[in-house]
């Protein structure tokens, strides 16, 4: 099989299979490359499921609210395949004062930027879910927002875009981009090399060590985060939840488990030996802070648990960009534990920028360049 596509993408995970079928739409070949052995192994397939608009940094806050209005609500439909998408609200909580003036300056930023989303009192968050513990003295509520189910998504992608004829290479790690003719035009594996008359780079924090064989550097580090899943449980509530201080999220699925992620402060004690672990201290440690929110749950028996790195950009915002000193490369990391919610819309504007069509957005905020000194 021919090694050259018109775009190759480097990432199997949710942003990079996004990008591959809004290409395949629009008639383009495509070539996505993938280090392990199943796509989605990385942040896509761990990470919360949320799809908010709500505690977002006002420069992300349009790329959500794009993808809220025109893109999850017919995803399932548009990709022959059940996504699991919920628009039943989020309720973002908080137990002390501290907790409630983060709330009000989210909420104040975010309506702002024309969000619907309001704060409400301990009385009125109960009347949305009875679940909560006394402890919860209000939150911020924003009635559009929702979750969808990270693997089924990635999966779902990866299906239709196989369909329209996208290939994908799994079991390949790429060393290096290589420029010919001062144009980016070649990723290099151990086993080949592959021509692209563009590359995006989606490969998450492995994006920073790849974009370096180029010459480029995005200022991305990692931080571990881990998610639990419960035992199935009767229908309770499907509103996507939050807290001020983000130390845990989640939502009941459509199996009925809940899925929670978080983090524990404690992380640096697992001993993942390259593979993102959890372990007995910090699982545990997310469990409890969980139960002060919801004591409904403390009986629920965690069924498994799972770790993965995300890649935190130095300003928490993404890196979507093409960059002029190296032409044809485009740049899509440094998501900071927030990608899957603008997944789809993060593919679309990848897939516009790689066929030079005007962007559905303005994306001047994720620049590369942004880091540069001024002078």
């Amino acid at each position: 099989m021919s090694n050259h596509a018109e775009v190759i993408i480097i990432g199997g995970g949710v942003i990079g299979n996004a990008a591959a079928y809004y290409l395949a739409k629009k008639g383009c070949s495509v070539i996505v490359l993938e280090k392990e052995d199943s796509l989605g192994n990385g942040g896509s397939s761990r990470n919360g499921g949320g799809v908010r608009q709500s505690g977002r940094d006002k420069r992300e806050l349009p790329l959500a609210m794009y993808g809220v209005k025109n893109l999850w609500p017919t995803l399932s439909e548009e990709l022959e395949m059940d996504v699991e998408y919920y628009q039943k609200g989020n309720l973002r909580l908080g137990k002390t004062k501290e907790h409630i003036k983060i709330l009000e300056g989210l909420t104040e930023r975010a309506v702002a930027s024309g969000l619907d989303v309001t704060m409400i009192d301990d009385k009125q968050a109960r009347e949305i879910c009875p679940y909560l513990s006394e402890e919860v003295i209000g939150a911020s509520w924003c009635p559009t927002d929702g979750h969808a189910n990270p693997m089924l998504t990635t999966l779902a992608y990866y299906r239709k875009a196989r369909q329209l004829g996208v290939r994908f290479i799994t079991g390949e790690e790429v060393k290096e981009i290589r420029k010919i003719k001062g144009k980016a035009r070649q990723v290099v594996t151990a086993e080949a090399v592959y021509e692209g008359d563009t590359i995006i780079l989606a490969a998450g924090y492995e994006s920073r060590k790849l974009a370096g064989t180029i010459g480029i550097d995005v200022p991305i580090s990692k931080a571990l985060l881990e998610v639990l899943v419960t035992e199935a449980q009767p229908p309770m509530f499907y509103q996507m939840l939050g807290t001020a201080m983000a130390d845990f999220y989640g939502h009941q699925s459509t199996h009925g488990s809940f899925v929670f992620g978080g983090s524990s402060g404690f992380e640096d004690v697992n001993k993942d030996n390259g593979t993102p672990v959890t372990n007995s201290l910090t699982a545990s440690c997310i469990c409890r802070g969980i139960m002060k929110y919801f004591p409904c749950l403390s009986e629920a028996k965690i069924v498994r648990t799972w770790g993965g790195w995300i890649d935190v950009c130095a300003d928490h915002v993404p890196v979507i960009s093409q960059v002029e000193e190296v032409p044809g490369l485009i740049l899509a990391c440094g998501f900071t534990g927030h990608g899957f919610g603008i997944s789809p819309t993060a593919g679309l504007l990848l897939s516009q920028m790689a066929v030079g069509e005007e962007t559905a957005l303005n994306i001047k905020d994720f620049r590369y360049d942004r880091f540069q000194a001024k002078i």
